[in-house]
């Protein structure tokens, strides 16, 4: 059974949330996510899970650190915000805790237009914090895509212990579309880390089979694992030699260059037989759609001054 919807985009994504089974949210509510903190505040208690308030976004990044190491967790912000998370993103990268940070983008830089639509968080979402490292980062056109794409991003973060961004922007976050969602979000799967096949004493914390992701016990399960940004070797504690740095590098980069077929989703549209192609993400990629739209009629129609080429999106 299944429900019909009217929701902001924001609010599909605490449902995607709350169907990934998330359990926690720190998070610091600044438009044009709002209404993101709003929700979670009314929906995790209904079912068992835990809201904070934090007081800035660097608090909110540690609070999702140290909640993911137990189980799923959660944060959103704006753009301003994400700047300030980056040192604790890198250090979750180097300790490859699983997480889902929504960036709702607003214009900038500083606090530039907390209500109007931007899409320059685009590089910093990638590499914004400092080092070599990859993350993940998805980004949703729709309302409907919303509440997928979340569902997505925890399950990508379980499945290689990354930081996965949900890369929003204002249209998105605030237009209201029709959503089909379950009755029973029992029914969904959800997403499973990796657990230890060994016994307490044999474990080894980043110590890797052929999928290069280590398996991640949840703290106070009896397995013992150090937590640091430092470069660690398999067993977690710090380890600085260059044949280190080398290898844990390597094999962080690795577990998703090997598996971009898995991770990198792209939507094409009336691509078939186009000499052009317009490449968009987010509220622009409806743009993109309505423009290929009108260059295909307008050609057909034998508008003298309709494109002389056949335009796709992407």
């Amino acid at each position: 059974m299944s429900k019909i919807l009217l929701l902001q985009g924001n609010q599909a994504v605490v449902e995607g949330a709350i169907a990934a089974g998330v359990k926690f949210f720190g998070g610091y509510p600044i438009t044009p996510s709002t209404e993101v903190a709003e929700s979670l505040a009314e929906r995790l208690p209904l079912v068992g899970g835990k809201f904070i308030q934090m007081e800035d976004e660097i608090a909110s990044m540690g609070a999702i650190i140290g909640a993911a190491l137990t189980g799923k967790s959660y944060d959103r912000d704006q753009r301003t915000g994400f700047s300030l998370k980056q040192e604790l993103i890198g250090y979750a990268c180097m300790a490859e805790i699983p997480l889902v940070i929504v960036n709702v983008q607003r214009v900038g830089p500083s606090t530039g237009q907390p209500t109007s639509p931007s899409q320059g968080d685009l590089m910093q979402a990638r590499w914004g914090t400092h080092g070599d490292h990859w993350l993940i980062a998805l980004t949703p056109a729709s309302v409907p895509e919303c509440f997928e794409l979340t569902l997505r991003a925890y399950a990508l973060s379980e499945k290689y212990r990354v930081p996965v961004v949900l890369l929003m922007d204002e249209v998105i976050g605030h237009m209201r579309e029709k959503i089909e969602l379950p009755d029973d979000y029992s029914e969904i799967p959800q997403a499973e880390r990796k657990q230890p096949e060994c016994s307490p004493e044999e474990f080894k914390a980043y110590a890797t089979d052929d999928s290069l992701v280590p398996a991640m016990p949840a703290f106070g399960s009896g397995y013992r694992w150090h937590v640091t940004g430092l470069v660690h070797d398999e067993t977690g504690f710090p380890k600085g030699t260059p044949a280190a740095t080398l290898a844990a590098t390597n094999r962080q980069h690795d577990k998703l260059y090997n598996n971009l077929d898995d991770i990198v989703q792209v939507e094409n549209y009336q691509m078939e037989d186009a000499e052009y192609a317009v490449i968009a993400f987010g509220g622009g990629a409806r743009t993109a759609y309505e423009a290929v739209d009108m260059a295909r009629r307008e050609r057909s129609q034998g508008r003298p001054d309709a494109p002389d080429h056949d335009l796709a999106a992407g």
